[in-house]
């Protein structure tokens, strides 16, 4: 419990994002982090948009607090900077392509800064005696993703799809000596010029859900050739030398309602129609994926480079939605114009309720906040989890007396288990807590992971974890990626011998762990590598399609009853179907 003054905290600062996607919380007390979860984990919503009322109830609890000892609340957006949208109303009335939405889009920005007043009234309701600190987005963003990585200088790059308006912005962030923290803001980029609505957009276009699906348009991608529709994406988004803008012609420009699409007709027309969530894909969708993705990429390279000159830092950070577009993230790191490329295990939306904290601390102290730097296990645990023998209807469970052994011979023998130990994980990988694992040789074990496990598209990748002191054996890396942040070109010996991680573009997103990392999954794969000669699995996450990471031990539970899981090991507990 944290020692209290007076009756209350010294000093308690809650993180908020929240009532848009991707809720979470995150608690600093005296300026060190106690702990993060994300809202979906704990009421089973996908993307859940929720207050997120189970993630504070753990925090506080965790900390032995209450709503009434928590002195300031962070939010992750500023209302108020909704407002210099209207000054850009006069341009896109002039202009013939965007005039038809001029008035709709400043409209809908006004809409946004009514509810963000009504949602900074509700979190007053909420915690009367806490003061309210709007924090810019992008701002909490790169602030997450220079905290996290633990160092004392480097670039930072947010891209998204929006912030308050802005959409790309570049930071300078230095630790000045212990106890002082520079974050400068050298550039940015105001929406309607946004990579992260453009891929959005084309994501929307293709059949998949914007917002969540982006990942599975990244991976059919590589299954494409970019040249048929190179020209057009140039077109829609093109670059400048200070970043990007989009053709408004190609890609409207923006207005908050679902009700007004992102392609126009001129889109369509160069492209194809759109694609019915349930049609089958045929290969003009995957040349279409093709020649986003490498604008993309395209497009990332030329800001990353643009950052390293502005700021003249060795180490990027990168941050916001578009940071998890691991291929271009590969991209970048293979370029060579930084020494290290780091994103942080929570990029999107959600792990701004860490850095929208860490603000809310700094402007009042001077100090970042402690806790931060390395960390993504900061969810919920159930260390004493107890679990009967027969936990549910045909369900079976023992505890064996050697659980690495016991999971990395079963793995070895064609098994596919979920792993459910510790903290749960921060950002959208499993990273060893929350997992499901399976042998990398089989192609059967890769047939059934997609059609009884995931039920998911044949054509998305299964992603490696390896030990990383092995890792360049398997992948060309001059880093670690702890996180399963960055997709590397495969070695020729996992070609030979672990195809079934390899993706059609010839890259790997590999997660590497060390035994300071995460010691249980580090044994089992040295386990593992001793029983097949390689120590690397397939990591994926403890989900269903369309359903969030497994938070809690009844949705693991959960997940082996309805899916074609082996067997679930779950606190030490191993639960197989009887």
């Amino acid at each position: 419990m944290i020692a209290k003054r007076a009756g209350r905290a010294a000093d308690v600062v809650l993180g908020l994002c929240a009532y848009t996607h991707d809720s979470a919380a995150a608690l600093l007390v005296n300026g060190h982090l106690i702990g993060f979860a994300e809202e979906e984990r704990l009421d089973g919503v996908k993307h859940s948009k929720a207050y997120p009322a189970n993630a504070v109830a753990w925090l506080l609890n965790e900390a032995g607090l209450t709503a009434n000892d928590v002195t300031a609340v962070a939010y992750n957006f500023d209302g108020r900077r909704y407002l210099p949208a209207l000054g850009q109303l006069p341009r896109h009335l002039v202009r013939a392509a965007t005039r038809s939405r001029a008035v709709p889009r400043s409209r809908s920005f006004l809409t946004v800064r009514r509810r963000c007043q009504a949602r900074m009234q509700d979190l007053n309701r909420r915690f009367p005696l806490a003061r309210l600190v709007p924090v810019l987005h992008h701002r909490a963003h790169a602030l997450y993703a220079f905290l996290s990585a633990g160092v004392d200088d480097a670039a930072v790059l947010v891209v998204d799809s929006l912030g308050e308006l802005q959409t790309t912005t570049t930071w300078h962030a230095v630790h000045r000596d212990e106890q002082a923290l520079d974050l400068r803001l050298v550039a940015a980029i105001e929406d309607p010029a946004s990579l992260g609505y453009a891929y959005g957009a084309v994501t929307e276009h293709l059949g998949w859900r914007r917002g969540d699906e982006e990942g599975t348009v990244m991976a059919l991608a590589a299954l494409g050739e970019p040249a048929r529709f190179r020209r057009l994406m140039c077109r829609a988004i093109r670059l400048t030398t200070d970043g990007f803008a989009l053709d408004p012609g190609l890609l409207p420009i923006r207005v908050l309602s679902s009700r007004y699409g992102r392609t126009s007709p001129a889109f369509t027309a160069a492209a194809c129609p759109p694609r019915l969530p349930d049609a089958p894909v045929e290969p003009v969708h995957a040349d279409l994926a093709a020649a986003l993705q490498e604008r993309t990429e395209q497009v990332m390279l030329h800001l990353a480079r643009r950052a390293t000159r502005l700021t003249g830092s060795g180490l990027l950070c990168l941050g916001g939605g578009v940071a998890m577009n691991c291929v271009a993230a590969g991209r970048i790191t293979r370029a060579g114009i930084v020494d290290e490329v780091h994103i942080p295990p929570a990029p999107g939306d959600s792990g701004t309720a860490i850095g929208a904290a860490a603000a809310a601390w700094l402007d009042v102290t001077g100090r970042p906040p402690t806790g931060i730097g390395g960390r993504c296990y900061l969810g919920p645990a159930y260390p004493d989890l107890a679990i009967s023998a027969e936990p549910r209807p045909d369900l079976a469970a023992e505890r064996p007396a050697d659980p690495v052994h016991r999971l990395a011979r079963q793995l070895a023998d064609g098994a596919i288990v979920g792993l459910f130990a510790g903290p749960l994980e921060s950002g959208p990988r499993a990273l060893g807590n929350r997992s499901i694992l399976a042998s990398p040789f089989a192609s059967e074990v890769v047939d059934r992971l997609n059609g009884t496990v995931k039920f998911r598209e044949s054509f998305r990748p299964f992603a490696p974890v390896i030990l990383a002191d092995k890792a360049a054996d398997y992948v060309q890396l001059r880093q670690p990626s702890p996180f399963m942040s960055i997709a590397a070109p495969v070695t020729d010996l996992t070609r030979t011998h672990l195809p079934a991680i390899v993706h059609g573009n010839g890259t790997a997103r590999v997660q590497t762990v060390t035994r300071a990392q995460h010691p249980f999954l580090a044994n089992v794969l040295a386990a593992f590598g001793e029983i097949t000669g390689h120590p690397v699995l397939i990591n994926t996450s403890l989900n269903i399609k369309g359903r969030p990471i497994c938070g809690t031990p009844d949705m693991a539970l959960d997940c082996l009853v309805e899916t074609g899981l082996d067997a679930l090991l779950i606190e030490g507990w191993w639960v197989t179907k009887c």
